[in-house]
């Protein structure tokens, strides 16, 4: 799936305000035609500073990254419970009951997730040393790295069973660098998720109170005119963009729980899960997910031939849905570079990890609404668009 990003032209704001506030026709023209060019700084300390002050915000991103990644998966979640806000506002609920139930429906179901996919997942984990002998049978080529890592652990297995040698003391201590790791890391994806749902409850009970403010502070109409556009197109396509995929991802994941189910595999529910999280993911998401299910398969199905119709199936139904019903539904919004979103996709797990990487496309999506919108950036929206 290639998600993109053309942004449309929306109407004015409101034709009282353009009644307001007349153009000369010759200020319109003028306009227009400056807005039809795509300059470029011709001077080179332009790009200088503009590269210092990039550099500068990636460095401050990367090394505040435990608050500020919370921060965007807040605003991210945000837009996407904004359709959710908007029926339970028509419905006349208090604000701050309406931002919580939301949140608590998506709390619920992740619980709910994890509680149901731990059995399988536990029995999956269990039948992968079970299954290497079928591994082999399959991997021939890799018999050889695979016989030798077994004599490995095996020797590894007979030097710990050994008993002590007469005189000398042995003594088998826990890893504390492993448990602090362990723990830290725990403690830190808490205190991120924590931070996450308390800043996302805030973002839905404030509402459009931010664009309110910066709007009062803006000195020129013009400039008034261009914060308010901006927001309206970024929450209105990125939320488009995260409800489409979010819809397309679930029915990615129940027609892979469906197959998986019917060819034998079993644990429906478990690839499902998989497949509904992995296509959050473009591109690399799917190529993981197929290496996945062909493991699945060599451990489950004694025939090559067999082993291979999961991921056939897996990925069919991703060749569907990423390449003919996701761009037939995002097309008139989107349309990104490719290449550019591989290289976000690259760049953002290194900065971030797997958040990083989710959030790739809905950033460098943003970036261009922006740019887009700014005549200064033209030249650089016009380079991110497919």
């Amino acid at each position: 799936m290639t998600p993109p990003l053309t942004p449309t032209q929306r109407p004015p704001l409101s034709s009282s305000a353009d009644e307001a506030c007349p153009p000369e026709p010759n200020a319109a023209s003028a306009e227009t035609g400056n807005e039809a060019e795509m300059p470029l700084p011709s001077n080179l300390q332009t790009f200088f500073l503009g590269g210092l002050f990039a550099l500068g915000v990636l460095t401050a991103i990367y090394v505040a990254s435990s608050i500020i990644l919370p921060l965007a998966l807040a605003f991210f979640l945000k837009l996407l419970l904004q359709p959710a806000m908007r029926i339970l506002e028509r419905l006349h609920l208090p604000r701050a009951v309406g931002a919580l139930l939301p949140i608590l429906f998506v709390i619920g179901t992740l619980v709910g997730l994890v509680v149901a996919l731990s059995g399988p997942a536990t029995r999956w984990a269990q039948k992968l040393p079970q299954g290497i002998p079928r591994l082999e049978a399959h991997l021939v080529l890799l018999q050889g790295p695979i016989q030798a890592l077994q004599n490995v652990i095996q020797r590894a297995e007979l030097v710990a069973e050994a008993p002590a040698q007469k005189g000398s003391t042995v003594t088998v201590r826990g890893n504390p660098g492993l448990a602090g790791a362990l723990f830290s890391g725990t403690r830190t994806v808490i205190d991120g998720l924590f931070t996450t749902v308390l800043v996302l409850y805030f973002l839905l009970v404030s509402g459009d109170t931010f664009l309110r403010r910066l709007v009062e502070i803006l000195p020129k109409f013009h400039d008034k005119r261009q914060a308010v556009d901006i927001s309206q197109q970024i929450q209105g396509d990125i939320s488009v963009y995260l409800v489409t995929i979010t819809a397309m991802n679930a029915a990615v994941g129940v027609a892979t729980g469906v197959a998986m189910y019917f060819c034998g595999l079993g644990d429906p529910l478990l690839w499902g899960a998989a497949a509904f999280l992995l296509n959050y993911i473009p591109i690399l998401g799917p190529l993981f997910g197929t290496g996945l299910f062909l493991l699945g398969g060599m451990l489950t199905f004694d025939s090559l031939w067999w082993a291979l119709l999961p991921p056939a199936l897996y990925f069919g139904i991703h060749v569907v849905e990423g390449e003919t019903l996701t761009p037939m539904l995002l097309a008139r919004r989107f349309t990104l570079n490719p290449l550019l979103v591989i290289l976000s996709l690259v760049f953002w797990f290194w900065m971030w990890g797997i958040p990083g990487a989710i959030l790739a496309v809905p950033m460098l999506a943003i970036t261009k609404i922006i740019c887009d919108r700014l005549r200064p950036l033209k030249a650089l929206g016009h380079f991110l668009e497919g």
